[in-house]
């Protein structure tokens, strides 16, 4: 089955028409905008955005678009980096809501040493808001691959976030 993908990255390639263009130089600052909300909501300092993220980002969205399977990648490929990933029905979200969707886990989240920040007493309840405000992640890249009835959402992060033994939320105290 051929499968069309969209590519949301700031410098992409000129879409076909211009809202999809718009949405295509809006992603990165829109995305951006919503991590770093929550981030401020957490006191901690804002993240800057990162192309070569991005670009990494959108490989990775493209690989799970094309075989349709929703996972993280291998850790071993990406060194350093933290990724959180989001799939849902395709123009179905905003990119605030796929990000939301994320930090709606804060609900569950309790400040302390990773992996034990979670209500319910499973850190993957938590890990993609804990990766959002990581105190020491400082960029961000994220792309959207797209199939003709789903989105797939990669963010990668840098300094990696959900480290054993280190803390995380103590200036929401």
């Amino acid at each position: 089955m051929r499968r069309r993908l969209f590519f949301a990255l700031l410098f992409a390639a000129a879409p076909a028409h211009a809202g999809a263009q718009s949405f295509a130089m809006q992603f990165p600052a829109r995305m951006l905008a919503a991590h770093n909300a929550e981030r401020a909501r957490a006191r901690v300092a804002p993240l800057a955005w990162d192309n070569s993220l991005g670009v990494a980002a959108a490989a990775y969205a493209q690989q799970m678009a094309f075989s349709g399977r929703f996972q993280h990648s291998n850790r071993k490929a990406r060194p350093g980096t933290g990724e959180n990933l989001w799939m849902g029905s395709r123009n179905s979200f905003s990119v605030e809501t796929m990000v939301g969707a994320w930090a709606s886990e804060k609900r569950w989240f309790v400040p302390g040493v990773f992996p034990n920040n979670s209500r319910t007493g499973n850190w993957e309840d938590v890990g993609h808001y804990t990766q959002m405000i990581w105190p020491t992640t400082d960029r961000v890249g994220c792309a959207i691959a797209s199939t003709a009835r789903v989105d797939y959402l990669v963010c990668r992060y840098a300094g990696k976030g959900n480290v054993d033994g280190r803390s995380v939320g103590y200036a929401l105290r």
